[in-house]
Formats: C-alpha cells, structure tokens, sequence
C-alpha cells in the first residue's frame, strides 16, 4: 500500500510540472505589467506566443508519424524538464529587461523566455500523458489532478504574495511622496488614484519558486523511471526505458466494419463508430480553443474593468477550478456522450457571457457594481470548471 501511495505522489508532482509556469506567468501579471512596456497588451501576446510554440508537439507528432522509434521520447521529456529550469530560472533574472526595437522599447527577453516555457509546457502535453501511460490505469487520473495543481499552487502563492493588493488614496498624498515642488491646484487635489502595496516578496522570488516546482518534476519524474516500487505497478513490469518500443493500441479507437452496428454509445469503452469519433474529436477541439486559447487571450479585457482584485481573483478561481474538475473525475464518471455535449454548451455559454463582457470593455455591464465583478469572477470559475471536467472526464476514459 505504501508502495502505491509513493506512486500516487509521484505521479501528481510529475503531473505538477507540466504547465506551472505558464499557469504560474498569469496570476503574477499584476505585478509584472508595471514594469513592462507592453502593459496589459502583455496577457494576449503571451496567448500567441503559446500557439507559436505549439511546433513543440507538433515537431513531435511528426517525427512519430513519419520515423517511428528514432524519437526517445523519455530523452525528450528529461530535456524539456532541463530546459524549462532553465528557463524559469532566467526569467528571474530577465524578466524586466527592455530592448529597444525600431526606437521602441519592448521586453523582447521576457517574450523569448516566455516562448521557450510556452514550448516546454505544450510538448508536454504530448509526452507526459503517454509515460503515464505505462503504468496502471489509476495512476492517470492522480497525474490529471497533478496537472490541475500545476495551477492552483502558483496560484496559492500568489495570493500568499499579495498580488494586486490596493488601496484608494488621495491624488495629494501621491504627489507630495513623489514631487519635492508643486503647485497649489496639485496640492489641493481630491481624487482617489490607486495605490498598490509592496508584495510581501519580489517577482524574482516567484520565479524562483516556478523553478523550485519544474526541479521536483525532474525529480519525480526520475523516481517514476528507476525507484524499484514505481516498476511493480507497471502492468507488465517492464522498465520505462523500454517504453519507446513501438506497441499496439490497448483499445482500438475505430471499430471494424462488423462492429459499427453495435451499441448506440460506447463511450468509456475504448470502441466507437466514425461518427462518435468525429463527435468527440469536435467537442475536443472546441473544448481546447476555448480553455487554451480563445479566453484566455481576452482575460485582462473581461476583468480589468472590474479592477485588479477582479482579475486577480478571476486568474485564480480559474487555476482552483481544474484540479476541482479533476476531484470530481475521481468520484462521479459520467461517460454519456449527451452529457459531454451538454456540459460542452453550457460552458460555452459561459464563454460567450465572458467574451461580451470583453468586447463591451471598458464599460462592461455592471462597471460600477460589485456584483460586476463577483459574477466575472464566478463566470471564470464555472468556465474552467465545467470544460476541464469535459476535458479530463473524456481523457480519462479514451486512452
């Protein structure tokens, strides 16, 4: 039992490791958009640069597809780990640094960087999931819950920062700490600006600790390679070095020519006709362009009009909802392709409520209302909620 347990936990912490840092870039925004040319432009280039470094996987995809077994995929995820270290722990460093382009300045390190971590995290996706896949089929679901955390705990630390925490001021007071001379109409003046408390500790801390996280993946996924109880729970017992040997699907996705008369719904089986194929394929597609992309890009022009704590909050909830989405995976399995489809449009219905609400900006409904920004930040929630238990309940039972 212990044995299994330590198999568990490696598994989640490995699974931790897998978008940490682009997860871990968004909730620290607010304090990185002060100090970068691109201010709040910065959330949607860091959208685009994520599909850029989409040639990651797909460098991948193809190498398999086209020279099956020349690719160590256990080689590529020991490199993509290293250099996502390493990345991360440049970020520390450069992260503020400004280059001027065309008489501009622009953070051309902070964008680089983020495009190697980008690059790191979307090749995970495509490497991760089939090494869990070499051990027992329980183990998947605890590496799904790793990856929910690979949110929620930069998210947690976040907060544990102090991001985006302000208070309302006199326009005076900000003037007279900042000017030695002013005049009298300044000195008089009475209107509220934002002032924004100092982190109780600096972004450089932060990466720091985003490199921590990408270090225990290597290590975990060192121990799932070579600890002697992590090859027990291996079905065939085999060691993961031998895993790249070319292997038949457990579970056909297509069904023969004499089987597609079957059972209406086979979801969860492992067997389908061409029509639930294509079906679960567009839900997939969907579900992905929404989560990965599609929102995401528009976040900062959704909540900001809310103000800071809004967005702040509304990053956070949304890394809370996926490891949530994850728990209820565990306990309740719903494998009704009707049940995918309705979950799908409800949280694209969510989705649309956000995407007006960013198109409307800078005066979205309820501005001025605090409910504007309670229901933003629920509307986030829901959103990531009801897609990533679409995602993970359809991974979870199609592998």
């Amino acid at each position: 039992m212990a044995m299994s347990i330590l198999t568990h936990i490696l598994a989640g912490l490995f699974g931790m490791g897998s978008w940490v840092t682009i997860c871990g870039l968004f909730v620290e925004l607010p304090l990185i958009v002060p100090h970068v040319p691109e201010g709040w432009y910065l959330p949607s280039y860091i959208s685009v640069i994520i599909q850029m470094a989409n040639i990651g996987p797909l460098f991948v995809t193809l190498m398999h597809r086209f020279r099956p077994g020349t690719l160590s995929e256990t080689a590529v995820i020991y490199f993509i780990i290293a250099f996502g270290i390493l990345a991360s722990l440049l970020l520390a460093f450069f992260w503020s640094e400004r280059v001027v382009v065309q008489g501009v300045e622009r953070s051309v390190p902070l964008l680089l960087l983020i495009f190697f971590i980008s690059i790191v995290d979307c090749t995970s996706s495509v490497t991760f999931l089939p090494f869990m896949t070499q051990l027992k089929a329980e183990y998947l679901m605890t590496y799904y819950i790793g990856e929910g955390l690979s949110g929620l705990v930069p998210a947690l630390m976040a907060m544990v920062q102090g991001v985006g925490v302000m208070e309302c001021v006199n326009a005076s007071l900000i003037l007279r700490s900042n000017q030695s001379h002013f005049n009298s109409s300044e000195e008089n003046a009475n209107y509220l600006v934002p002032s924004y408390q100092p982190a109780n500790f600096s972004v450089e801390a932060y990466f720091f600790f985003l490199t921590a996280m990408m270090v225990v993946c290597l290590v975990a996924f060192l121990l799932l390679n070579y600890h002697p109880a992590v090859a027990r729970e291996r079905p065939n017992g085999s060691p993961v070095s031998r895993w790249k040997n070319k292997k038949s699907e457990k579970k056909p996705m297509m069904n023969s020519q004499r089987t597609v008369q079957k059972a209406r719904s086979s979801f969860g089986t492992g067997t389908y006709t061409w029509v639930q194929v294509v079906y679960i394929y567009i839900i997939i597609t969907w579900v992905n362009a929404l989560t990965n992309t599609g929102l995401p890009s528009v976040q900062s022009y959704s909540c900001l009009p809310y103000g800071d704590q809004a967005y702040h909050w509304s990053a956070t909830m949304a890394n809370v909802a996926n490891p949530i989405a994850c728990f209820i995976t565990i306990f309740y399995t719903q494998r009704s392709l009707v049940l995918m489809g309705v979950l799908t449009s409800l949280g694209s219905l969510i989705g649309v409520y956000i995407m007006a609400m960013a198109v409307l900006s800078p005066c979205p409904l309820l501005v001025h209302d605090t409910s504007g920004a309670v229901i933003i930040v629920l509307a986030w929630f829901l959103f990531i909620l009801v897609l990533s238990y679409v995602k993970t309940n359809t991974g979870a039972h199609t592998e």
